[in-house]
């Protein structure tokens, strides 16, 4: 059953829209980004937040150590990793992360074997921080991809009117949206419960119901 993050979230309304929506997961930016949070406002939001909802922290080559400070700080279950932290670095840590890759063309997808743990976050990698510019890259380069399915997090360019598609034609364990629930630059309610309403009709077809 494909799960749904909604990232960039900025304020406790927001966090609540995404949790009574149906949410899996919310993302905070703590990388350079208009959707940049402080780590003590995320710290906040995300103690309102249900226990079952992954906190996950989006950040762009961070040190070990800022890494668990943040974990520490807002209690996170998942560090997103948009730089160029390299698999070494990921195996090295002591906590759960996801590591972003950059699909452009094909070939980008063997980068994905080259990270043996974590989870794995494809999009188009166009956006500030490889990714997060609303841009979806050819979901047909992972249409016969097999590998790390249990494991991949779809993003870029999603929103209602494509995430059915774009999850029959990956079959990610997560997909994850952000700009395409905003409206002028800011989280809409309306927009992120249609988002999830369709994720969770795509469920239902899933399990056969």
């Amino acid at each position: 059953m494909t799960k749904v993050k909604v990232c960039g979230i900025r304020e406790q309304e927001e966090a609540k829209w995404a949790a009574d929506a149906g949410a899996d997961a919310v993302g905070f930016v703590f990388a350079e980004s208009k959707r940049r949070v402080t780590l003590e406002k995320a710290a906040a939001i995300a103690d309102s937040l249900p226990k079952d909802i992954l906190k996950i922290g989006v950040f762009v080559n961070a040190s070990t150590s800022e890494l668990q400070h943040a974990m520490d700080v807002v209690k996170l279950d998942y560090v997103q990793l948009h730089g160029d932290e390299t698999p070494e670095f990921c195996s090295g840590l002591h906590i759960p992360f996801i590591k972003a890759i950059s699909i452009r063309e094909k070939r980008d997808l063997k980068s994905l074997e080259r990270y043996g743990s974590g989870l794995l976050l494809v999009d188009s990698g166009k956006g500030p921080f490889r990714g997060g510019n609303g841009t979806t890259f050819d979901w047909e380069y992972l249409s016969d991809y097999e590998s790390h399915k249990d494991r991949l997090i779809l993003a870029g360019g999603l929103r209602k009117e494509n995430v059915k598609e774009a999850i029959k034609k990956t079959k990610p364990f997560m997909v994850d949206v952000s700009s395409g629930v905003e409206r002028d630059g800011r989280k809409d309610r309306k927009m992120i419960k249609a988002f999830i309403q369709e994720i969770k009709l795509i469920q239902k077809e899933e399990s056969g119901e």
